[in-house]
């Protein structure tokens, strides 16, 4: 039989988190980022719990080649643009938007040869300093756009830092909201944690699109201050795996390399079929919770390459075959959420579900 490992994609979660940004946004249209192969969860299995968005944001041409096979006709912007002139000529195949950054993008435009103009994103860099036109040089890019034959419609784009922190959005908003004043086009600023924190009331922040990405895959983007609990999110990917051996301990007695953990009295312990050969972070330490069948537990000893060992203490009946939940929606409907996992090895819950390794068997359910 295969190894009894496997990773679950919610199809229904996926729409009802889509749902949630809509709500948070009326009237903006919502973006479905998914970008990094929708954020490890597979683009073709995600497809279906997301095709009520408005469009389609990714990074790369294959991606979007990806989402028109699939039969979508609507909106497909790419968010980061072309990356050499001769990727306009896809864009022109295959009606891709695509975002503008800096002026070769400009320059590739004008030099492109297309009977189909072009809907671009011109980006400002309003505080963040990865890409965009700094606001002083941003209505200069406009006119240059607005003035090409190859270009028909130019929306409005910006980037925020800190729209999960304590700084919040409104030194960027500002930039922004001064810079464009004068120019028409959509206008799109909203990531998930503005969409969930600022959008609700606040028109600006809504803008006439929404960028939603981590939230719709089930992860709080301001965990710890919130929870998926208390933004009304439902985890869309779910790592299970089973019980392989279990074993007695002594009191005294040492679990796995470096002897990290020694029992502080008798106890049952389970052996997992995950370890960090499937995308699970190794640096997580003793106490880590995992759930076995809908009972709360916790990770002991280091984890390895293909094993992780668990306390059965609070799951007197498990044995052989009873699954555990690493992160995720339990068979039962306990939730596990990925961002405790995360905080646990010091990282975010987008890199764990990006992370997980391909020879971890994916199904959408």
């Amino acid at each position: 039989m295969p190894r009894p490992i496997e990773a679950l994609i919610h199809t229904e979660a996926l729409a009802r988190n889509l749902t949630r940004a809509r709500a948070a946004a009326p009237e903006a249209k919502v973006w479905a980022i998914v970008k990094a192969n929708a954020y490890g969860h597979g683009i073709e299995r995600a497809y279906a719990g997301l095709r009520g968005a408005d469009g389609f944001a990714l990074l790369d041409l294959a991606e979007a080649e990806r989402i028109r096979a699939l039969g979508w006709r609507g909106p497909v912007l790419l968010l980061e643009g072309c990356f050499e002139p001769r990727d306009l000529e896809l864009c022109s195949r295959l009606n891709l938007w695509h975002t503008v950054h800096h002026e070769a993008q400009i320059d590739w435009l004008a030099a492109h040869k297309t009977h189909v103009p072009h809907q671009v994103f011109l980006k400002m860099n309003s505080g963040m300093n990865r890409l965009g036109f700094k606001p002083a040089a941003y209505a200069h890019a406009w006119r240059r756009l607005s003035g090409l034959t190859q270009v028909e419609g130019i929306a409005l784009m910006t980037h925020l830092s800190d729209a999960d922190g304590p700084r919040g959005i409104a030194h960027q908003l500002a930039v922004f909201d001064e810079a464009t004043r004068d120019l028409p086009g959509e206008r799109t600023v909203a990531n998930s944690a503005a969409t969930l924190r600022f959008a609700p009331g606040a028109e600006n922040v809504r803008g006439d699109w929404v960028r939603p990405g981590i939230m719709v895959y089930g992860s709080s983007p301001d965990f710890p201050d919130h929870s998926i609990a208390d933004w009304d999110l439902q985890p869309t990917m779910s790592l299970r795996a089973q019980v392989i051996a279990v074993q007695d301990l002594k009191a005294g007695e040492q679990v796995g390399y470096g002897s990290r953990f020694t029992a502080e009295r008798d106890m049952r312990i389970g052996v997992i079929a995950c370890g960090y050969a499937d995308g699970y972070p190794r640096v997580v330490p003793n106490g880590t919770p995992v759930l076995i069948g809908e009972a709360r537990t916790r990770l002991i000893g280091r984890v390895s390459m293909d094993m992780i060992t668990i306390d059965l203490t609070a799951a007197p009946e498990a044995g052989v075959g009873s699954v555990a939940t690493l992160w995720g929606t339990s068979p039962g409907g306990a939730v596990l959420p990925i961002d405790e996992i995360a905080a646990a090895a010091g990282t975010i819950g987008y890199e764990l579900m990006c992370a997980l390794a391909p020879r971890v068997p994916t199904r959408a359910v």
